[in-house]
């Protein structure tokens, strides 16, 4: 009886460990609700598209950067000690936003001392399950990804409504404190399993050993490193670059007001969540070339969608952004899963910490590329046929991928 209830409490433990990483990214992935922050900072500073995207495109570059470099100390410190070292910086950031007296202050409060708090708390809860969860790895990392997917369904609304009553810079004060003290709190139950654990989840669960696990530096000279690199950044360069713009195509393109375009982004924000288990399924089951396929194929209806869209096509716009939202989520879980299954357990810390640094280069390209692609053209259609063209090079180069243990 004894070993029956401790195995019924490890079971119940680990489930535990997946809500607590779900709602640490939800916290963390406020940073994909800068859209609701777009204009009224533009009208704060008077200033355009592309200077407004600077600290959400810098925020997400550090992202990427802190998280390849605390991938390598991940199994060295515990969990809560790296999610509250990143909570302290997350909350720093907000809170130094609230004083920012230009767009350059608020690009290094926001971009890179937020970002980079959200870099290094970010892989913790994935490496917990993951660890926890031998058996389904990229299903469990698929639904702690739904939470920073999820996140703007919560952060998008209720920013906007704080907004309308304090003003933008008091809200970044009350986001700020709120994170500091939630994050920590949340993060202190979460440890990885003790190696008797481990040998009882090993004998109690059917696991699928992909492959042996390959260390960083042979990752990176496989050919299908480069092929989920290359992809990776073209997924997260279309789906970045809309996410940014949401709320400006929304209501300058559709002519939606802002209350409304805060209703639609809490629905996308569902979407972003759903496609994270979604493709952690499909990447599972079918094989990451296939995932990759059918990402390109829905973003490219979707952009089509959005080129016939005029003033008013609320409900285009509504399934159009749906989809652009579900893909980003479908990359966040088609990456990590294809980096487990290819490179295994053991080294993937710092392999999706490298891997993941296409996140970043993504980053920069889409905010960048949409902003000037406003200054210069004035035109959203720009933007549509850039993503049509992307999903082109996409489909073309992701059919290169070659068969292994673990993945087609």
């Amino acid at each position: 009886m004894k070993k029956v209830n401790k195995s019924n409490i490890k079971t119940t433990q680990r489930w535990l460990y997946v809500v607590l990483g779900i709602v640490i990214m939800m916290c963390l992935g406020t940073v994909y609700s800068w859209s609701v922050f777009r204009l009224p900072i533009e009208k704060a500073f008077n200033i355009g598209t592309t200077k407004s995207g600077l600290p959400y495109m810098v925020s997400l570059a550090f992202y990427a950067i802190f998280m390849l470099v605390t991938g390598k100390y991940l199994d060295k410190y515990s969990p809560r000690l790296i999610i509250s070292l990143g909570a302290i910086l997350v909350s720093v950031g907000w809170i130094l936003s609230a004083y920012a007296s230009n767009i350059y202050f608020l690009t290094i409060s926001y971009g890179v001392i937020m970002g980079a708090g959200v870099g290094i708390a970010y892989g913790v809860p994935m490496t917990v399950v993951a660890k926890w969860f031998p058996e389904k790895k990229g299903l469990v990392v698929g639904f702690v990804l739904i939470g920073f997917g999820l996140s703007p369904l919560v952060t998008a609304p209720l920013a906007r409504n704080l907004i309308e009553i304090y003003g933008i810079m008091k809200v970044f004060l009350i986001l700020g404190i709120s994170f500091g003290v939630i994050i920590p709190l949340l993060s202190f139950p979460l440890r990885y399993p003790y190696d008797s654990e481990n040998r009882n989840i090993g004998t109690t669960s059917k696991i699928i050993n992909y492959t042996r696990d390959i260390n960083t530096i042979k990752m990176i000279k496989s050919k299908n490193f480069k092929v989920l690199y290359f992809n990776f950044i073209i997924g997260t360069v279309i789906g970045l670059m809309l996410i940014g713009m949401t709320s400006n195509i929304g209501i300058e393109l559709i002519k939606l007001p802002p209350k409304t375009i805060a209703l639609l982004m809490s629905i996308f924000a569902v979407f972003n969540g759903i496609g994270r288990p979604a493709f952690g399924w499909i990447t599972d089951k079918l094989s990451s070339k296939k995932a990759m396929l059918i990402s390109y194929v829905l973003i490219s209806i979707a952009a089509v969608l959005m080129l016939v869209a005029k003033e008013g096509s609320v409900v285009l716009f509504a399934i159009a952004f749906s989809i652009f939202w579900f893909n980003l989520g479908g990359w966040l879980a088609i990456a990590p899963t294809s980096t487990l299954a290819m490179y295994g357990t053991k080294y993937y810390s710092q392999n999706y910490g490298v891997v993941f640094t296409a996140y970043g280069i993504g980053a920069i390209i889409g905010v960048l590329a949409s902003g000037l692609m406003m200054d210069v053209i004035g035109n959203y259609n720009s933007i549509f046929y850039f993503v049509l063209g992307l999903c082109t090079i996409g489909i073309l180069f992701s059919q290169r991928m070659i068969k292994h243990n673990g993945i087609k």
